[in-house]
């Protein structure tokens, strides 16, 4: 199957229906078992495109490090973070939903229309927007939000590495790898750790139970 490369045809059918300032919105780490979801928004000035954009997760981590700095260069970037108490709170769902807002506002004005990665709109998004599903393979504003939503999130996960080493978060970022979860079973739950995802839940009620 012929790979699907991104462009800039959804940026130009939204100009096309009179929006100048069109945001691609994307989020990084709704997976992992540890640390906060962090979203991005990104507007592209149609002259100044920049090089080597792609959906981040095909990417190598030197890649997206040279994509990130032309992409802070040439556009204007908004980055939004829900917490772990804000996903443990709302459900991964919605604290995506609360980053991307958050990131959206964080633009240096505000975005006309704003192409969501997925098959839903953030229902608290004041402006414009459309869902498109695998929107960071398909338009070139969404790649460029998700290059910098991962690598973002990614530099804060090894931020959180060096304060509880141990669980791998340099290299896993906080997904479930294998040795992920066995540093959970044996170093215990960080506060750094989603207790309403089941892998940690099920540890905090193994222990609970063997102290009672």
């Amino acid at each position: 199957m012929d790979r699907i490369v991104a462009t800039f045809e959804l940026e130009e059918a939204a100009r096309a229906r009179n929006f100048r300032r069109i945001a691609g919105v994307d989020e990084a780490g709704r997976g992992p078992l540890a640390g906060p979801v962090v979203a991005a928004a990104v507007i592209i000035d149609p002259a100044r495109i920049p090089q080597g954009l792609a959906d981040s997760k095909t990417l190598s981590a030197k890649r997206r490090d040279a994509a990130l700095e032309q992409i802070e260069a040439l556009c204007e970037v908004g980055v939004g973070i829900a917490s772990v108490e804000e996903i443990d709170q709302l459900n991964i769902l919605y604290a995506s939903h609360l980053a991307m807002c958050r990131a959206v506002a964080a633009l240096g004005a505000p975005a006309d229309h704003v192409l969501c990665d997925g098959n839903m709109i953030p229902r608290d998004l004041t402006c414009s927007a459309e869902a498109v599903i695998k929107g960071d393979a398909r338009s070139l504003s969404i790649a460029a939000a998700s290059i910098v939503a991962k690598t973002k999130r990614d530099a804060i996960m090894v931020d959180l590495a060096q304060q509880h080493p141990g669980y791998g978060w340099e290299s896993n970022s906080g997904y479930p790898s294998k040795s992920h979860k066995e540093a959970l079973r044996n170093l215990g739950v960080t506060p750094h750790h989603r207790r309403s995802f089941r892998p940690v839940h099920e540890i905090l009620y193994q222990a609970k139970n063997a102290s009672t």
